[in-house]
Formats: C-alpha cells, structure tokens, sequence
C-alpha cells in the first residue's frame, strides 16, 4: 500500500506521484473521455445536465474540460490556472451557473474529478499528502498564509490525515539527486506558469543513503504565463481598443487599461466577465472614438475566446523557442489576428521580466555567499525553461557540462513522494 503522495498542483497541469517505496515512485494515470495520461492540465467544466437533476452540473477537468468547453459554446463555464487565485485576497469566489465557488471548492472539485478518472489507480491508502508550493505565489501581494489555509481546506475534505508543504524547487533536486554520481550542490530552477523558483541543496551520501541540506531558496510570481501577457498586450490588446479614447462631459479620456491587464491574464477572462469592470466596459462603447474596438473586445469575452487565445498564444511562445520568427494566429480577431513576431521582438516585450528572474537568482547566490563556480550542477525543469532568453540567463553564468534538464512534468510530483517516504520530513517543510 502506498504510504506517501506528491501532488504537483500546477498553474497549467497537476500531477500527483506515488512513493512505491523509498526510492521508486510512479504517476497516477487517469482516464477520462478525453483519453488516458498521467498529467491532467489544471482546468475545470461545468454544464448544466437536465438528466442530474435541476440545477445539477456536469464537471469536468483537464483536456475533458477543454473538450466539454469548445463543444458547448455559450453554455459552459471554464476556468483554468485555478492555482494563480490560491494566494489572493480578492479572489472571494466566482460565479458558476449561479452557483459561488470559493478556491477550496474549485480546488476540491478539481481533485475529486482526478480521484474519479483515476479509479481503481487511486491510492486511498495513502497516510501522507506532500503539496507542493511555489517560494513566492504569483499575483500582486500575494498571502502565502492564504494559500495554505486554502490548500488545507481543500485538501482535508480529500480525507488525508497528514499533509505537509514543500518548496516546488525542493523537490524537483530531490528528484534530480537520484542520479547524482557524487556529493554535489545543486541550483535547481522552477519555472513554472505562474512563479520562477530557485533552489540551492547540498546533496551528500553518508553511509550509502543520501542525505540533502537545504541551503536557501528565492522565487518571483513572473513565469510562462506573464510571458503571455506580454504577447497579448503587443498584439491583441491594441486591436481591442488599448490606447483608445471615450468622450465624457466634452473631454477625451483613455479607456482605463486595467480592462486590459485583465485581458491579458487569459486564465482569468472567465472571472473577468463576471465582474463590474466588464459591465463598465459596455457602457462605454457609445462614447468610444473607436466603437468597433471596444464591441470587439466584448465579443470576446461573451464568446469565452480565453482558451482559443491561449492556444494561439502558446503555438507563437513555442515556434519561438526554435525559430528567429513565427506566425501568431487568432481567428476572432480577423486579418488583425495574422501577426508575424520575431524571437527579438518576443525577447524585448519579455525582457523586464527576465531581469527580474534574474535579480531572484542572483538573490538566492548572495543570501548564501555561493558563487557560480561554487555549484557543481544546474538543474531547469517546467516548460518555461524551454525559452531560449530563460536558459540564457544560465549559460551566461555556467558551463554547459553543469546544465541539465530533462522531468519537465514530473520531477516536483516525484520529488515530493520521495520526500514523503523520509523519516527526516520535517527539515524539508516548507
């Protein structure tokens, strides 16, 4: 019977592994009408369902969700990156088919869907939970507190007697170390949708058993989806009226732009249009100099084009990590919509947002007195690793025979069941 579970509950996907024994682990692999896979994407649906009953909803997660979403337009409700909420004192829940979710429901019932498509692969039994948790949430002022009462709430209805907290980066070198051939210091770095995590652990084996000392860590809420932003915001928000102007009392005023640093947060268009921002938006389209612009901008939003544009904006970020330049395609915008963007373009939008990767880095080096030549193996993992301007920041710094990659989805999830199984857990809390 399993004794210990990681959760990686992810801003984009979620995996959760299981400690086989001390040093062999698997992922839980789930079935769903979308298919079978061991990572769920960190998404939820819910449509009504006359055959459940009045007001009953049917509840999807993952690529289900996604599925269940582009097939019912206008009647279902989607939200996604559900994490980028969790340390937010103004997220107090959403609307869902009038119904409020509080994030330890939308969190809970996420979790619930997984147990569910997992089936008989759920291990019930298991007596540890360990969560991972990212160093700095992402958000503005962001309640690390808040999240974790979040997170226990939530998790507590799942029936676990013992949950713990580890940094995300812990784990991901806890899972790197098990292919270490000698006493090491290793530099693990997260980056993740929503934060950048870093990490510094020395890994030593005594009396053939591995043993880790935590030597610091650092973090910043800028990660993939912040690049995002950074696309939408060139190459969408100015046809959606950014920069434009209304008429009030004899005066031209700039449509306010927290309309568009809503717009931007893709995962967040679906709260968006519950919002009083949305309906003062639609009331100023007859004082818009650009009218047009602005019943744009509402279509999208009354049409749930969130996940489309994530879609587009994600295939642009992609190309670009193997291309000087690539298309960027986003159909309910029209001709507008056909972009090309160079990687040096993509670099410049982004390049606030690398420098602050970098002052956390640098950050995690000076509160510990290491210097790079001090680190014997550079570890990146998650999918904003991939950008080129990411990995830069750390071959300007180390040698190419100190930098490894490789466990992008799984390494936190393993990491953390891993940890799980130790007798020492409480020095790895978080």
């Amino acid at each position: 019977m399993a004794q210990a579970l990681g959760l990686d509950f992810g801003t984009t996907n979620t995996v959760i592994a299981v400690a086989d024994d001390s040093d062999h682990t698997h992922s839980v692999a789930y079935t769903s009408p979308a298919g079978t896979s061991d990572s769920m994407r960190t998404a939820l649906s819910f449509l009504k369902d006359r055959q459940l009953g009045a007001g009953a909803l049917k509840v999807e997660a993952g690529q289900a969700a996604i599925r269940t979403f582009i097939d019912n337009p206008g009647e279902c409700r989607f939200l996604q990156s559900i994490k980028t909420f969790a340390a937010s004192p103004l997220f107090q829940g959403t609307l869902v088919h009038a119904r409020r979710f509080q994030f330890e429901d939308l969190m809970e019932v996420f979790l619930k869907r997984l147990e569910a498509y997992a089936g008989d692969g759920w291990p019930g039994g298991a007596k540890r939970l360990v969560a991972g948790r990212p160093v700095h949430f992402a958000g503005a002022n962001p309640d690390p507190d808040l999240a974790t009462s979040r997170y226990n709430e939530a998790l507590t209805r799942l029936g676990f007697p013992e949950i713990h907290y580890v940094y995300e980066p812990v784990a991901a070198a806890f899972y790197f170390a098990q292919n270490l051939k000698a006493d090491a210091t290793v530099l693990v770095a997260d980056f993740g949708g929503g934060t950048t995590d870093f990490s510094l652990i020395r890994f030593e084996t005594e009396g053939g058993k591995l043993k880790a000392t935590p030597i610091g860590q650092s973090g910043v809420g800028i990660a993939g989806d912040q690049f995002d932003a950074r696309i939408i915001d060139q190459l969408v928000a100015p046809e959606i009226g950014k920069g434009s102007q209304f008429k009030s009392f004899g005066k031209l005023l700039d449509v306010p732009s927290n309309y568009y640093l809503a717009f931007s947060r893709w995962n967040q268009l679906s709260v968006f249009k519950t919002l009083k921002e949305f309906t003062d938006l639609k009331s100023l389209v007859r004082q818009a100099e650009e009218p047009e612009k602005l019943e744009l901008f509402i279509d999208l939003i009354d049409h749930d084009e969130g996940y489309p544009l994530y879609q587009a904006v994600s295939a642009t970020k992609m190309a670009l990590s193997s291309a000087e330049e690539a298309d960027f395609r986003f159909a309910p915008l029209g001709k507008a919509g056909e972009k090309t963007v160079t990687r040096a373009a993509f670099e410049s939008w982004i390049s606030d947002d690398i420098a602050r990767m970098e002052e956390a880095l640098d950050q995690v080096l000076e509160t510990t007195n290491t210097a790079a030549d001090g680190i014997d193996k550079v570890f990146l993992t998650g999918g904003t690793s991939f950008v080129p301007a990411v990995r830069n920041i750390f071959h300007r710094r180390f040698s190419q025979d100190k930098i490894e990659t490789g466990g992008e989805l799984v390494s936190i999830a393993h990491g953390l069941a891993l940890i799980g199984e130790r007798d020492d857990i409480e020095q790895w809390v978080a």
